[in-house]
């Protein structure tokens, strides 16, 4: 059997594979295996009092008077090698917060971080009924801080997920042990 090359047979296979290649560029983004953002926030403080003298609080710094440690945990990895620290801190102004310490990770093309039911060890099956977005993950290496939503019972949750929304898969997970004396 002959295969007959015409203009009018190549032509439109050039362009649909060209639109095939665009799809695949856009969802894997192939790409982001070589990139890094890193992000270095400041350990997060309650605003001081009007009367007390503020205090400059950066990566490393203690916390400031009021503040505590609610849990805490280290990555594990799942999908791609995570390492680096979760804890979640109660504020002296009432608010909550999650804090990655010293985070590496891989970049992905649609990675947020989430509070789950599941353990570690349990979310490579999925987050689980209730889980809770806390936002985009701001960068696949160092320190960053999201704020955890007032109401939201922190006790349901078991671990911290570095999720993959676009293939649904966890990059890595912490299991958050609870500081209570």
């Amino acid at each position: 059997m002959k295969i007959s090359l015409t203009r009018r047979t190549v032509i439109p296979a050039l362009l649909v594979l060209t639109l095939l290649a665009a799809f695949a560029l856009y969802l894997f983004q192939p790409w982001r295996a070589f990139t890094t953002t890193t992000v270095n926030e400041s350990l997060p403080s309650a605003k001081p009092a009007a009367s007390a003298p503020a205090a400059k609080m950066g990566t490393g710094d203690k916390m400031g008077t009021g503040d505590k440690e609610l849990a805490r945990g280290r990555f594990v990895s799942h999908e791609h090698d995570t390492s680096g620290t979760a804890r979640t801190l109660g504020l002296a102004d009432g608010s909550r917060v999650l804090r990655l310490e010293d985070l590496k990770t891989s970049e992905g093309p649609d990675v947020r971080v989430y509070l789950s039911p599941r353990s570690a060890a349990e979310v490579g099956k999925g987050l689980g009924d209730g889980a809770v977005e806390l936002g985009k993950l701001k960068g696949n290496e160092g320190n960053q801080n999201y704020a955890v939503a007032s109401g939201t019972d922190l006790s349901r949750f078991h671990s911290v997920v570095v999720w993959c929304e676009r293939f649904s898969v966890p990059f890595g997970a912490a299991d958050l042990a609870s500081m209570a004396r």
